[in-house]
């Protein structure tokens, strides 16, 4: 494990060494943050797939099993939060064992608005790198 000058500080690849490696759904309509989003959270070892709409990412839900779904709230066809009452509806319904983090990803959030949906928290954009990590740590993601 690398460390930096001082003893106690790791760098950044020790950091994503440690961290496991995580299934994400990234659900986001904007192309320039999806891509940003994408491209760390590949560099930092996690198997990433990408829904476009709230229909995409329920479709996708649907098929697979994610660690952390990262969910913007506003995107065409189903809304990032009526997308996350339909998951968490289908978590019930099919009895899946264990709760799926989901992150809402917003401009503008409605902290009470997005609890409502049922999402476990969320991040304003544009986020940093250090944000991710913070939400990766209260979540019991690493």
């Amino acid at each position: 494990m690398q460390v930096g000058q001082n003893d106690n500080e790791l760098t950044e690849p020790a950091i994503f060494h440690i961290m496991k490696r995580l299934k994400i759904l990234l659900a986001e309509d904007d192309e320039m943050i999806e891509k940003i989003t994408s491209y760390y959270l590949h560099r930092s070892g996690h198997d990433v797939d990408v829904a476009h709409n709230g229909s995409e990412a329920l479709q996708k839900f649907n098929n697979k099993q994610y660690d952390l779904i990262l969910m913007d709230v506003q995107m065409p066809e189903m809304d990032g939060l009526q997308a996350v009452k339909e998951i968490r509806r289908l978590e019930k319904e099919k009895d899946i064992i264990g709760h799926t983090t989901i992150i809402a990803i917003t401009t503008n959030a409605n902290k009470a608005e997005c609890i409502e949906a049922g999402v476990d928290g969320y991040a304003r954009k544009p986020f940093s790198l250090e944000e991710f990590n913070t939400l990766f740590y209260q979540h019991n993601l690493v």
